[in-house]
């Protein structure tokens, strides 16, 4: 089957419609995806009713209708970065996986950062919205980010942050094996001067930071670590693992020099929150880099 005049193949799965009920309803219970990657397929559009393009979500479904779901299609056709992927977008937010090597927004006029390419994708597309940095990951820190679309936005964002973020998620590897499964550090972090983060068991002015974590492997020389963040502070998880004695690989700034992949080695790979607009659950999840797993394969 082909689409339009781009020559593009395009396969699609074909279900037919057996009880009147809303478009969304109906895939989650048929097609077996996530609710999550579904709006990203209609957002896309590759959603098709009876041969017709169709966006909305809560489009009614008669008995008799074809609804076709794209296998290939991707909501991010036209962002073309080696940086950035687009996971999910809607009228609001957009949610991203960035790579390593690349800011969260500007800091300089030349530095390459997630909001520039981001800013670049909507004005090819002729969107009236920009970039709204709502947290950030570090440079050399991959995985999942939220962007906002307008200020509103943002700014329920940013201002009920911790109430819509119910869990993020970080894997890691250490450097050294660690001794226990799982457990918690907690303790105070303030920058000195150097705007060098670190961490006092008593108050010393700082900010409270809690940080789970649990161990999914390990070897005699590094292991691959879980954190759940109960806060969000800054280097929060480099800070803390240096404090078990056992840093994050490759950081330059908190590490012991062990570098076996030649990266920082911190990837957020889970995202869950609340929208801000329509109050919906979102989930995203990302595999562990594949760098990281083959440090473990005894």
């Amino acid at each position: 089957m082909y689409k339009g005049n781009n020559n593009k193949k395009e396969n699609y799965n074909y279900i037919s419609v057996d009880k009147e009920m809303p478009l969304l309803e109906f895939l989650i219970e048929k097609a077996g995806q996530s609710r999550s990657k579904i709006k990203a397929t209609l957002q896309g559009r590759g959603i098709k009713v009876d041969g017709k393009c169709v966006t909305q979500f809560d489009f009614p479904l008669h008995k008799g209708m074809t609804v076709a779901v794209s296998k290939t299609k991707k909501n991010n056709e036209g962002l073309q970065s080696r940086y950035v992927k687009i996971v999910y977008e809607d009228r609001w937010i957009v949610v991203v996986e960035k790579n390593i090597g690349i800011l969260s927004m500007a800091a300089g006029h030349s530095s390459l950062n997630v909001k520039s390419v981001l800013d670049n994708y909507f004005q090819k597309r002729r969107l009236k919205c920009r970039a709204h940095v709502v947290h950030r990951l570090d440079r050399d820190t991959s995985g999942l980010m939220i962007y906002a679309k307008d200020m509103e936005t943002e700014q329920i964002l940013e201002h009920n942050w911790h109430n819509i973020v119910y869990d993020r998620r970080y894997i890691a590897v250490l450097s050294g094996e660690m001794e226990n499964d799982e457990g918690t550090i907690a303790n105070w972090l303030k920058d000195n001067k150097a705007y060098v983060t670190f961490s006092s068991p008593v108050d010393n002015g700082g900010k409270y930071a809690v940080t789970h974590y649990f161990t999914h492997d390990r070897t005699t020389e590094h292991s691959l670590v879980e954190f759940k963040l109960e806060t969000g502070r800054k280097n929060q998880i480099r800070v803390h693992s240096a404090d078990m004695g056992h840093p994050v690989c490759g950081d330059t700034k908190y590490g012991n020099g062990d570098d076996p992949l030649h990266r920082l080695c911190l990837h957020a790979f889970l995202l869950c929150f609340t929208h801000p607009v329509t109050g919906e659950r979102m989930e995203f999840e990302t595999p562990v880099p594949t760098q990281f797993r083959k440090l473990f394969k005894h």
